[in-house]
């Protein structure tokens, strides 16, 4: 890959005044060799099988940082989804293996690990189940571990037994770290269309299709996007604005290609692939909502803000796509209600509501992000939320997700503080007329006639 001089002092320039980073590098491992019947042997099995993989990612991802200048702001893992452990493991409790993934992931000094997961889109197996009735309790005596649950996809429909049944598994969360603002929600994640190679949490997971080990990396830049579109001419049209954001997306998208590839090199493992998805944090400037509000939209969430995310999303694509043969992941815009500041205001001020950032969903990867809603929010009302979301990706054939945060105790016009990148959340009011006979009659949601393609 050869690039010029002026790229990197275009490069360095997007790190030191516009929060260019490499938002993480993500370790993705199989840990299907580590089944075992006995839930402590597979535990160990776990422990030494992530540690000794892992231990060298950190300081490879530190000298990457160091050498190159380009901020690499999270270490993760993510294993293959542990409910396959499960379905080996004679006991019903799988919190022990979160443990062990917890211990591993403190012991290699990362950030988060993924893979705490099961997919049951179609029906729910023993060792779904098993995981899925661990999640409360194993999310409560974790730290690290984040957990993620695909109940629906274009091909099988929605899960809608295995939807409520999340549904009432947030809300178990919700108690069982009530004293941390019900923040287990937060590692939390239901999804439609679930990727294998997603390295961003808490969805993150290694797929079964995946090799032993592979790295990804997610990209990140809303701050550098930010400010190519507030320095065009205000007369500019959408096509210039578009080009301007394709041409922005393409030096990311460089950048985190280098640092993928370095990575993998040093690390001895394959090259997976690099996540396109523009990442807010809570720092200022760093935020999407302020992108569609730099296009013209006077408020994220007024009339024009999907026409304006639909933009940005596509033209990501389409800049990142020319600077990398490797996109994978979700590659889209994340909306994160908590951990954006744009968008924590246009709540604040009544411009930003769940049913617009349902609409938003269809053009982005994960629109209801980071959600905190009143903790006494029903079980079914949650279900009939996600399977709204869900319903978008089943149709659209997209993945969408939802990570709902139903804060115990708390009321709408509350704030929650979760600190670092999870910002401030305001509690947002839940439409009252939920679909609670829909969800309660279970079943599954046929998948759409767009599904038989063969």
């Amino acid at each position: 890959m050869r690039i010029s001089p002026e790229e990197i002092v275009e490069t360095l320039l997007m790190v030191t005044q516009q929060n260019l980073d490499i938002r993480t590098i993500t370790l993705g491992l199989s840990i299907a060799q580590c089944a075992d019947t006995d839930v402590n042997r597979c535990a160990d099995k776990v422990y030494e099988h992530v540690t000794s993989a892992a231990r060298d990612l950190v300081s490879i991802a530190e000298d990457i940082q160091s050498e190159y200048g380009i901020p690499i702001i999270n270490r993760r893992i993510a294993v293959t989804p542990v409910a396959q452990l499960g379905s080996v493991v004679q006991t019903p409790d799988l919190t022990p293996i979160a443990l062990a993934l917890d211990r591993a992931a403190k012991e290699v000094g990362v950030d988060f690990i993924g893979g705490f997961s099961a997919l049951v889109q179609k029906g729910i197996g023993a060792g779904d189940r098993r995981l899925i009735d661990s999640i409360p309790h194993a999310l409560a005596v974790t730290e690290r571990v984040c957990s993620s649950v695909n109940v629906a996809s274009t091909r099988a429909g929605i899960n809608m037994d295995a939807v409520l049944r999340m549904a009432e598994v947030v809300c178990e969360t919700s108690q069982t770290t009530a004293d941390q603002d019900s923040f287990g929600c937060g590692k939390l994640v239901l999804f439609c269309n679930m990727v294998e190679d997603n390295p961003f949490m808490a969805g993150a997971v290694h797929g079964v299709g995946e090799g032993d080990a592979v790295i990804n990396v997610g990209i990140s830049g809303p701050g550098v996007v930010r400010a190519v579109v507030a320095s065009l001419d205000p007369g500019a049209d959408l096509t210039e604005v578009a080009e301007a954001i394709k041409a922005t997306a393409f030096k990311i998208t460089r950048a985190g290609e280098l640092i993928a590839r370095e990575a993998a090199r040093r690390l001895g493992v394959s090259m997976g692939i690099v996540d396109l998805s523009l990442a807010p944090t809570p720092a200022e400037g760093d935020s999407v909502a302020e992108i569609i509000e730099a296009m013209g939209v006077k408020r994220c969430g007024g009339p024009g803000t999907t026409t304006a995310l639909a933009l940005l999303n596509d033209a990501v694509k389409k800049g990142g796509a020319m600077g990398t043969s490797s996109i994978g992941g979700l590659s889209g815009a994340f909306i994160p209600v908590s951990e954006d500041a744009g968008m924590i205001r246009a709540v604040q001020a009544g411009a930003l509501t769940l049913e617009k950032l349902e609409a938003m969903t269809a053009v982005c990867s994960v629109g209801l992000d980071m959600i905190a809603i009143p903790g006494d929010t029903p079980a079914e009302t949650i279900a009939a939320i996600v399977s709204d979301v869900c319903a978008i990706g089943m149709i659209n054939h997209k993945t969408t997700a939802a990570r709902l945060i139903p804060v115990a105790g708390k009321v709408v016009g509350d704030m929650v503080e979760y600190g670092g990148l999870f910002g401030s959340a305001p509690i947002m009011e839940v439409n009252a007329w939920a679909g609670t006979g829909l969800v309660r009659r279970g079943g599954r949601v046929p998948a759409p006639l767009g599904s038989l393609r063969n």
